[in-house]
């Protein structure tokens, strides 16, 4: 490696720019097109196939053009899904952040986005089968009704109903009641989407906004009265056996349990995980830790000369009757006390004698 005596230039940290946090700048990049291809920019053959009325039999299934077609395709859609329907309903949300550019869609609105830009892209290569000059206006007029049909048939193979409806049944059974109908399809709507409540099965805070807004009981419209309110939904729908477990518990089950990171008690502790293994384990594993303590420094008292009985009592009662860390994952009184019971026999002389003799047994057999 040689040097060169130009001077180095230092760069500066402030003009670097940060990437973005879920996205590239080409969101959907093309790896199909190489430099030198005649097909080198794939986004103007999709405008020339369009015009020619030619673009959807190009991409069809099995074409050679359709692996570019389609990159192309989300290059020029995605920018219109997101101005034209993300926008609209994550302010609708009140997700501002995401709202404001794709870079800053969470996680589970970077899905939604995608299955739009998904639909619109099928949606396009599919009936693009006439003169298109204009791609961009003519998929614009497109698109809320590709995502839409791309919704309700994402519903369907979940089978959850397309497009929920209140049977007349069921609001009979709710007795008509404005809050607790619109819930029942807020139940309807929710077991066919992907997605999740954190931990919850159901969007408790945000159905208990929408319960305060319905009823005007603004203080009487906590999560624990929209758990109560799900429970008599749910009991009602339960009068027909057949339909809840066709549009209810089937959808509701197809949807990805939640992972929590880190499980906490009550109190926002961390809680470790349960080991494997019986329960008592680590309980059996540290009584015989401390007995094996025990008979070493009963052995090393008797060795020096001091009578049994004292060097016995006052062992057991320092080893056994300190802090016991084979119990702490447990609930207070959630178990037996396994230290009680060998302190407390030190005030039965026959026990005393006893544990005595065990203990001059063991050290003469270790002696041996």
């Amino acid at each position: 490696m040689g040097t060169a005596n130009a001077r180095t230039v230092h760069l500066q940290t402030a003009a670097a720019r940060r990437g973005p946090r879920n996205v590239q700048p080409g969101l959907y990049a093309s790896r199909t097109a190489r430099p030198g291809d005649s097909q080198a920019d794939p986004g103007r053959r999709l405008r020339e196939l369009a015009a020619a009325g030619r673009l959807a039999a190009a991409a069809a299934e099995g074409s050679p053009e359709r692996a570019s077609l389609t990159s192309a395709a989300y290059t020029l859609v995605w920018p219109i899904v997101f101005s034209r329907v993300t926008r609209r309903f994550e302010r609708q949300r009140g997700h501002a952040a995401c709202a404001a550019a794709v870079t800053n869609l969470a996680d589970e609105c970077l899905d939604r986005f995608h299955d739009d830009v998904e639909a619109v892209v099928e949606d396009l290569l599919v009936h693009a089968d006439r003169p298109v000059r204009h791609v961009e206006a003519w998929v614009a007029t497109r698109v809320n009704a590709a995502t839409i049909n791309a919704h309700r048939r994402r519903r369907g193979e979940r089978g959850a109903l397309q497009r929920p409806r209140l049977p007349g049944w069921l609001a009979d059974g709710l007795g008509g009641d404005a809050w607790l109908t619109a819930l029942a399809v807020d139940i309807l709507n929710w077991v066919g989407v992907s997605g999740t409540a954190g931990s919850e099965l159901w969007p408790v805070e945000a159905w208990a906004q929408a319960r305060a807004a319905c009823t005007g009981d603004w203080a009487g419209s906590d999560p624990a009265a929209v758990r109560r309110d799900i429970d008599h939904v749910l009991a009602v729908m339960r009068r027909r056996p057949h339909w809840y477990a066709s549009f209810v518990e089937r959808p509701l089950g197809a949807k990805q349990a939640p992972v929590v990171a880190m499980a906490t008690d009550p109190y926002g502790e961390p809680v470790a995980p349960l080991g494997l293994g019986e329960p008592d384990d680590r309980v059996e594993s540290e009584l015989r830790r401390l007995a094996a303590d025990a008979v070493r420094a009963i052995g090393d008292r008797i060795h020096r000369g001091e009578p049994a009985e004292p060097a016995v009592v006052e062992v057991v009662r320092t080893v056994f009757g300190g802090v016991f860390t084979g119990t702490l994952d447990q609930a207070p009184h959630g178990g037996a006390d396994p230290l009680g019971g060998v302190t407390g026999a030190l005030s039965d002389q026959r026990r005393v004698n006893a544990i005595v003799s065990a203990a001059l047994t063991i050290i003469e057999d270790s002696d041996r």
